[in-house]
Formats: C-alpha cells, sequence, structure tokens
C-alpha cells in the first residue's frame, strides 16, 4: 500500500462521519422547520376561531356550516410547496365528484370557466373529484389564511350546489 493510499483510508473515516453527521443535521433542522410551520397554522386557527382536526397526512381538515346551512370541508395543507425561491401553502376544497376518471365535458367546461373568473384559486382534476385550490404565501398571515379558507370554501361550494344541488362535500 503506498503511502498515500493509507493516507487516504486514514481520512475516509473522519470524511463520513462529518459527511453523516451534517446530513443528520439537515434532516433534523428540516424536520424541526416542518413542525413549526404545522405550529403557526394551528395557531393561526385556533386564534381565528376556526375548527379542526389533524388527519392522518398531518393537515388540517376543516368543516364550515355556511348561512344557507350547507356544509363544505376544506383542508389546509401542512407541507409548504416550493418553487425556486417560491414558498406556498395549498388550501384544498372539494366540488365535484364523477362517477368515472373523465369528467363529462360540460363539467370541464364549467371549471375552466370558473377558473378564470375567480380572483383567488383554481379548480384541479384530483382522480374522479374536481378540487379548488387557493396557493397561499408559506408564511401567510392568519388573515391571508382564512381569506383563502373563504375562497375555497365558497367557490367549492357554489359549484357542487350548481352542479348537482346536493350537499355531499
Amino acid at each position: 500500500m503506498s503511502l498515500s493510499a493509507r493516507r487516504l483510508r486514514s481520512l475516509a473515516a473522519p470524511l463520513l462521519f462529518t459527511f453523516a453527521a451534517a446530513l443528520s443535521l439537515s434532516f433534523a433542522f428540516g424536520a424541526t422547520e416542518a413542525a413549526a410551520q404545522d405550529g403557526i397554522v394551528k395557531a393561526q386557527l385556533e386564534a381565528k376561531g376556526v375548527k379542526f382536526e389533524v388527519d392522518s397526512d398531518g393537515d388540517f381538515k376543516c368543516v364550515f356550516r355556511l348561512d344557507s346551512g350547507r356544509t363544505q370541508v376544506v383542508w389546509v395543507r401542512s407541507k409548504v410547496a416550493e418553487y425556486g425561491s417560491v414558498k406556498v401553502r395549498e388550501i384544498w376544497s372539494p366540488g365535484f365528484r364523477a362517477d368515472t376518471d373523465d369528467f363529462p365535458a360540460i363539467v370541464a367546461n364549467q371549471l375552466l370557466t370558473n377558473s378564470n373568473t375567480v380572483k383567488l384559486g383554481g379548480w384541479v382534476k384530483q382522480g374522479k373529484n374536481a378540487v379548488f385550490v387557493v396557493k397561499i404565501p408559506g408564511d401567510a398571515s392568519a388573515d391571508q389564511l382564512v381569506n383563502g379558507i373563504t375562497a375555497a370554501v365558497e367557490s367549492a361550494d357554489a359549484l357542487e350546489l350548481a352542479l348537482t344541488g346536493k350537499d355531499d362535500l
């Protein structure tokens, strides 16, 4: 074994340890940051008097009773999505459930038309469901969070009523 190979081998163990420690710290700090985000949303919802439960994904599920007597479910995602330097939190509320994976053309066209007229959010297809999604800043204030929830609830419920006349979602 050459001297450089011996030297390399003696340096390998400490370097691997240092790399593993740095990797562990990065995961630890990432987990702490995610937990802090969840705590912030929880505190904001509680401060605004919004009742919620946390689902198995760690998302906040809220059910709202509207003035009309109808109800509407909404989820505030715990995970903040990133695109470059932009961080967004999604708020989801379902408005339509199809019998198959394909939406009828009249429904698909209504979703596109509606997405063009709303000020905040838009419709997405998730399997058999049409879901109204509002994207707010990842560090949104409590007021911005409630505005996003309101936009999702009102848009999803209005579409559900218009398309089905039911109150299932």
